[in-house]
């Protein structure tokens, strides 16, 4: 609800506060995007040093560790060729 009587005219008035109207609908309407997106974004960590999700260890020996379930192999070339259902299957375990 918007009441405004700065002006002398109720035309002007009336038209004053369809501004403010539609400013403030177009203020909740942006926040409420934003808390959508947030909410489809989750939780974001810090890209920094040791953040890391996975390591890969090519020579001497092959390995790959997924750091947050602690699941390794030691087929690294099928892990590049993006077969990692392993992987997700040790992270949906240990998250549900």
């Amino acid at each position: 609800m918007v009441a405004c009587q700065s002006e002398r005219s109720q035309i002007q008035n009336r038209e004053t506060a369809m501004k403010m109207l539609k400013s403030k609908l177009l203020d909740l309407k942006e926040k409420e995007q934003k808390e959508k997106i947030e909410d489809l974004k989750g939780i974001q960590k810090e890209i920094a040093w040791g953040s890391q999700i996975r390591s890969y260890v090519f020579c001497p020996y092959t390995m790959v560790k997924d750091h947050r379930t602690n699941y390794e192999t030691g087929n690294v070339q099928s892990i590049m060729d993006g077969n990692i259902d392993e992987f997700m299957e040790s992270y949906l375990k240990e998250n549900l």
